[in-house]
């Protein structure tokens, strides 16, 4: 089961189906890994907040994009928790030139395949990482973001 929390009323000010956009990323995202039934809480906040849990969490002292906190292995099967920030994200969509609908769902699938397991440290992972995120995308209507022309994106920075 997917849940989410909307704490910084800024995603609803400028995605009024904020929600809906990120329910049907991170179950895409679950379903195209056969994760379906496995639950994950998302945080839709500010900079502000995802600056501290950075710094609390990762000793990086500064907000982020999105931040994925993996849970231990437990009976209820909950993977984690998600927390994506307003300002950084709304700053990036517009840097690279696409729909802050799109890279919102982008975030949570990127967000999501950390919690499933998947990492970006290597080359190697990353490409298997964005190949996943660009099946997810596809099937969610959203051009790939990392083809020259879609934006300034090559890869997410490093998350948690």
């Amino acid at each position: 089961m997917t849940d989410v929390e909307v704490e910084d009323p800024s995603w609803l000010a400028a995605l009024a189906d904020a929600e809906a956009l990120v329910l049907a990323a991170a179950d895409a995202t679950l379903a195209c890994e056969g994760a379906v039934g496995e639950g994950v809480t998302l945080l839709l906040t500010d900079d502000a907040t995802i600056g501290d849990l950075n710094r609390r969490f990762r000793d990086q002292d500064k907000p982020t994009n999105v931040l994925s906190f993996p849970a231990p292995t437990n009976p209820e099967r909950f993977l984690g928790d998600i927390a994506l920030a307003y300002g950084v994200c709304a700053q990036e969509a517009l840097e690279q030139g696409k729909p802050l609908a799109h890279h919102l769902q982008h975030l949570v699938a990127h967000g999501v395949l950390h919690l499933l397991g998947y990492d970006h440290v290597s080359d190697a992972q990353a490409e298997e990482m964005e190949g996943l995120e660009r099946v997810v995308l596809a099937g969610l209507g959203i051009p790939d973001p990392y083809l020259a022309g879609e934006g300034d994106h090559d890869r997410p920075r490093p998350i948690g």
